[in-house]
């Protein structure tokens, strides 16, 4: 088990990586499948989109094995996500779990158009992911930034990020105790399309 400092910066250097071209994983070799066939230690937990252009293990430059991964449309979180992260903190001992959202999130944008203008007859399953990122994002139009909506949807991509992580620190009892004695982590991420830059901007321990 790594602690979730030490996993950070490998999401860092794999990111780097990743910008740069010279990704390291092989994702088809038969001998990393072999060795993982018995089990897995996954150093990190993410919940991230399911958006197509945001494949975590790619990003981060990272191999079959090394991350638990989950996704769900806008990055929510539902008591089936906590159970995963749960899960992965307890049989794993993954020490880190990022919450990673992305530039342009279509779920983000969609609940912005809904709460300006409502639909009739929306499935009620879409509607479960516009209500959990609708607390996180309403407020902001009452704000200025409904003028400029570009400033609108950076935003509230940033807004629903943070409240996902909040949730995992503060919606579960078991990740709660981990945070306060096992040294678990969880932090906000932002993932550009345009530059394939990830930025950790919410959670993350001060230097030094």
């Amino acid at each position: 088990m790594i602690s979730a400092t030490e996993a950070l910066e490998r999401l860092r250097e794999g990111n780097r990586r990743f910008r740069l071209g010279v990704q390291s994983g092989d994702l088809t070799s038969q001998t990393r499948r072999n060795q993982l066939a018995s089990g897995q230690e996954p150093f990190a937990s993410i919940l991230g989109c399911s958006d197509s252009r945001v494949p975590a293990e790619i990003i981060f430059d990272q191999n079959l094995g090394d991350l638990f991964v989950i996704r769900v449309a806008g990055n929510i979180v539902a008591p089936s996500q906590i159970g995963s992260v749960e899960f992965a903190a307890a049989r794993f001992g993954t020490r880190l779990v990022v919450v990673l959202g992305h530039s342009q999130c279509g779920a983000v944008l969609a609940t912005l158009e809904e709460i300006q203008q409502p639909t009739e007859n929306q499935s009620r399953n879409l509607r479960s992911i516009v209500d959990r990122v609708r607390p996180s994002v309403e407020a902001l139009l009452a704000t200025e930034l409904r003028h400029d909506p570009d400033a609108l949807v950076r935003q509230a991509v940033r807004a629903n990020i943070r409240a996902s992580a909040n949730h995992l620190r503060h919606g579960s009892e078991v990740l709660e105790q981990m945070i306060r004695r096992e040294g678990l982590l969880v932090v906000g991420a932002e993932y550009s399309l345009e530059t394939g830059a990830v930025d950790f901007f919410d959670g993350v321990p001060e230097a030094g």
